[in-house]
């Protein structure tokens, strides 16, 4: 698990509740369809598992 992941909005958390749009801007996604690259740790698995019907993750 050293790697990096790229993580895509791929649904807009407007719908979604505060708590998962507060996961999503701290993972650094702003706008749908845009990806950031994040280390692969436990800490960044879970924030993506409480967003995982927002996103699409690649491993890189």
């Amino acid at each position: 698990m050293a790697g990096k992941l790229k993580v895509t909005l791929v649904k807009s958390p407007i719908g979604a509740i505060p708590k998962q749009r507060a996961t999503v801007k701290a993972l650094g996604l702003k706008k749908t369809n845009k990806s950031v690259e994040l280390p692969d740790n436990e800490a960044v698995r879970g924030m993506i598992w409480h967003v995982r019907h927002l996103v699409k993750v690649e491993e890189i």
